[in-house]
């Protein structure tokens, strides 16, 4: 039986925006300006930033200091976070690790500053996950909502557990892994391939 290859990508710390914190932060009707066409269909990386407030204990940062999220479009119904493990212990935020997207049950929240005003946003840490197509999926025998293994062939391997899948008429075969991961793998910023085990 041949192994199913699955594209790798890391996903760093970002923000998806409603149009409702869209406008606090950036002024009213604003429409973000698409810079780059991401993997999955209809996604992109807008010229948009915001920064983070870091908290004053913090020891990681200076004090005062800022960070910078790159936004993502399209808007969605509820704004997010989505951080590694690492940013939200610097952060200082007890950010859950949950699917993007399942915000119900999220507690913790950053509040980020843009051009004309300010947002509290939840702040979670998404769980790995395997976007695909029904067909995709019928492929590579694997389901909606299921958890899987993957290898992901790079400088130093790993074996990734308990990855979800998410499967979607509009979604396009792709592993995404956080920052964190990608280190722990020797991937480092570039895409990679990984194969279901």
């Amino acid at each position: 039986m041949n192994k199913i290859k699955i594209p790798v990508e890391v996903s760093a710390r970002h923000i998806h925006l409603s149009q409702k914190d869209l406008d606090k932060l950036f002024g009213k009707n604003y429409v973000l300006y698409k810079i780059k066409d991401l993997s999955q269909p209809g996604k992109f990386a807008a010229k948009e930033e915001v920064k983070i407030i870091t908290p004053p204990s913090s020891p990681t940062f200076e004090k005062g200091g800022r960070i910078s999220l790159h936004v993502l479009g399209p808007v969605r119904p509820e704004s997010q976070i989505e951080l590694s493990l690492t940013d939200a212990i610097r952060l200082e935020v007890d950010a859950p690790m949950v699917v993007s997207g399942n915000l119900k049950n999220v507690k913790s929240f950053i509040e980020v500053k843009g051009p004309k005003g300010k947002a509290k946003v939840k702040a979670i840490v998404a769980e790995r996950h395997i976007h695909c197509s029904p067909e995709e999926a019928r492929a590579a025998h694997i389901k909606n909502g299921q958890k899987v293994s993957m290898e992901v062939v790079s400088g130093r391997g790993l074996v990734f557990n308990n990855i979800i899948v998410r499967v979607d008429k509009n979604f396009k075969l792709s592993c995404h892994i956080d920052t964190d991961e990608a280190n722990a793998c020797g991937l480092g910023k570039v895409r990679g391939v990984g194969y279901l085990i």
